[in-house]
């Protein structure tokens, strides 16, 4: 059925006024609200977004930013850019996390590496199995499958 098919059973349950409605934005319905909520991204999401763009920015240990970072400095870089305060080392950013369980994994969670209950590493959880992170002098910021089962995932609140 072609969208000029549909108008006539439209304006029959929309109304008229629905219906001069549903022809000027090309006899598509949306529905209330809907355009607000997809544009208003999540602070997980921006703060994926903003790791991403900082894409071969070189690692410095110490540095927070705007163009060098090591890896707890571009979680609480990215996180901050998104309105949301992380504490400053990777060990303090897990403590300060909803803690959440693999299968329940989302993109923009952080990912924390650890040797048995010392935190040593964190990256930005973009799906698929990969993070964006800052992972050691000589390298840059960017996207890496994680490499161990030895992680830990938390939520920012």
């Amino acid at each position: 059925m072609t969208a000029l098919n549909r108008v006539p059973s439209l304006m029959a349950r929309a109304g008229t006024a629905s219906a001069l409605t549903l022809a000027a934005v090309g006899g598509s319905m949306i529905a209330p609200g809907f355009a607000q909520e997809a544009a208003a991204a999540t602070p997980a999401k921006k703060a994926l977004q903003v790791a991403a763009s900082k894409k071969g920015s070189p690692y410095k240990w110490g540095a927070t930013g705007p163009s060098r970072f090591d890896c707890s400095g571009l979680t609480l870089y990215s996180y901050k850019k998104a309105g949301k305060t992380l504490p400053r080392t990777a060990a303090q950013q897990y403590n300060k996390t909803r803690h959440v369980s693999a299968a329940n994994r989302k993109a923009g969670d952080l990912v924390f590496f650890h040797s048995g209950s010392s935190v040593y590493h964190v990256g930005i959880y973009a799906g698929k199995g990969k993070i964006w992170h800052s992972p050691k002098t000589g390298d840059v910021v960017r996207l890496q499958k994680i490499w161990t089962k030895s992680v830990w995932y938390g939520r920012v609140k």
